[in-house]
């Protein structure tokens, strides 16, 4: 019997690319990470490992501090 509740595994765009440093001005990238309501998303729904999670995290908190980022969506 075939198993279609496995899913192929999401592999970590920052380790591809050997990228160990996140930057913070690199706003469409960041966007990526961001719900459309503009929360940060989780490990499960991004596929990025545990390191670079907490990296892209302050990154992102870094950018909305300066206002290259929303910390939240206009929902108007």
């Amino acid at each position: 019997m075939p198993d279609f509740d496995r899913r192929r595994r999401k592999v970590c765009s920052f380790c591809l690319e050997h990228q160990d440093v996140i930057d913070y001005k690199e706003v469409a990238r960041l966007r990526r990470y961001l719900s459309d309501r503009g929360k940060i998303l989780p490990r499960r729904m991004t596929g990025v490992c545990s390191r670079h999670q907490r990296r892209l995290t302050v990154a992102l908190k870094r950018a909305r501090h300066i206002a290259l980022l929303p910390y939240s969506a206009d929902l108007r």
